[in-house]
């Protein structure tokens, strides 16, 4: 079971998130807060596996919540999620130990497939700021002119085909419109080209096709 602290100041958001949780048979809500501090509190007394962070809340903001979560001797992973995608509350997010960022409008689907994701360690970004989240990991020591990665010679046309649109921040039901493939299918070639590319997630696969120039040419 992976449980959940919901942190965020609208009682009415806390509780839809709830709902939404509390509906997968694997997550389990254990908690609510209503600023950082709370957060802070329950989280250390808790124990939860993931903390669901709004950003603005008085007091204590989400951002400075999740470095104090950051530090507890148990620390949750924290999911950032919030009404605005703002690149300098996605850097701040990712400074402070975020492993996560979402929009409020994210599906419910993909809202817990991003929980789980996390659960098993991987990293979780709305595609409205994947291109940022790959601009801030590129920055140091990494050159501005494409070099080609050996290891997309492994993967299928196809494959390829995905990843390029990938590394544009594009979501899976996005890929699959623009390639003619169902979600299902796209989510398989996904997962089969983090594989064969030796990476945990799709931030990490997404740089690859960033910085080999597959984001910049046409599927």
């Amino acid at each position: 079971m992976i449980t959940v602290l919901i942190a965020d100041d609208d009682p009415a958001i806390r509780s839809g998130l709830r709902t939404i949780i509390d509906s997968s048979p694997d997550l389990r809500v254990i908690a609510e807060a209503w600023d950082g501090r709370s957060a802070v509190d329950r989280a250390r007394g808790l124990l939860p596996d993931i903390v669901l962070m709004d950003v603005q809340m008085p007091g204590i903001d989400g951002i400075a919540a999740t470095r104090q979560l950051r530090e507890l001797p148990s620390p949750p992973a924290v999911l950032v999620l919030t009404t605005f995608g703002r690149d300098d509350y996605v850097e701040q997010a990712l400074a402070a130990g975020a492993v996560g960022f979402l929009v409020k409008d994210t599906p419910p689907a993909d809202l817990l497939g991003a929980l789980r994701g996390i659960s098993e360690g991987h990293a979780v970004f709305a595609s409205v700021v994947t291109g940022h989240v790959i601009d801030l990991t590129t920055r140091d020591g990494d050159t501005t002119e494409a070099e080609a990665d050996p290891r997309i010679a492994s993967l299928t046309d196809r494959q390829v085909a995905v990843l390029r649109l990938l590394g544009r921040g594009l979501s899976n039901a996005a890929i699959g419109s623009e390639l003619g493939m169902s979600e299902g299918t796209v989510k398989a070639h996904v997962t089969q080209l983090m594989a064969r590319l030796g990476v945990s997630n799709r931030v990490e696969a997404a740089r690859i096709a960033y910085r080999s120039g597959l984001s910049a040419g046409e599927p």
